[in-house]
């Protein structure tokens, strides 16, 4: 690493507050400043962990800017770890059960099989209406039920951290759709009504969003 820490970590906080911009697109009830303040001590350690062999400094330091602010963010999160995990490990328990069947379990199903799914799920959904962890929430388009695109099973196995980053990298309206679609349930032609556009602008956009993902997630 060339130069001092302080010039390094100087340098590269323009990169801080871009990331917070578009972590903050994404959940808006997030606070700009402590989305700035989490990701400063993510550069910091980026900064005095850094290792030339990891690739380069900027994008090292990205990853730990983001997992940072994503940290900070579970730290307020009003949704108990529990049932976070309960979620999770539904999650994990259904994608298993459709590969060996070839069908995705229904959601009944899943209560009926994971204890306090039902509670953890209604938690979720009623503090978290665009949590990071906030898939498996609906039997509508659950991005769980498209196997065969990377960008939605990446979504519905529950890598977040890769995701947001991902999502985050998409121009901003593209962020919208996605955001709304699939954390939020809300229909493409609701979208279009949303941001003004018709429903065929917003299915284009929403095709070249998961094209981009899908790009983004498989480069990963």
């Amino acid at each position: 690493m060339t130069g001092s820490r302080e010039e390094e970590i100087r340098a590269l906080f323009p990169l801080v507050k871009r990331v917070a911009r578009r972590i903050a697109r994404i959940v808006p009830s997030a606070d700009p400043d402590d989305l700035v303040g989490d990701g400063s001590v993510g550069l910091i350690r980026a900064v005095d962990t850094y290792d030339p062999e990891r690739g380069s400094l900027t994008n090292y330091a990205r990853r730990l800017i983001a997992g940072a602010m994503l940290n900070g963010l579970r730290r307020m999160d009003p949704v108990s770890e529990r049932a976070r995990r309960t979620v999770r490990e539904a999650e994990r328990a259904r994608q298993a059960l459709a590969q060996e069947r070839g069908t995705m379990p229904s959601l009944r199903e899943m209560e009926d099989r994971v204890e306090g799914l039902h509670a953890a799920r209604l938690a979720v959904f009623r503090y978290g209406p665009l949590s990071l962890d906030g898939a498996f929430l609906s039997d509508g388009p659950a991005l769980a039920d498209a196997a065969g695109d990377p960008a939605r099973v990446a979504l519905a196995a529950g890598e977040r951290r890769e995701v947001v980053e991902a999502i985050a990298l998409l121009p901003e309206r593209q962020q919208r759709i996605i955001a709304l679609h699939y954390y939020r349930d809300v229909s493409l032609h609701a979208i279009g009504a949303t941001l003004a556009v018709s429903p065929q602008r917003v299915s284009q956009l929403h095709l070249r969003a998961l094209a981009t993902l899908r790009g983004l997630l498989a480069a990963r």
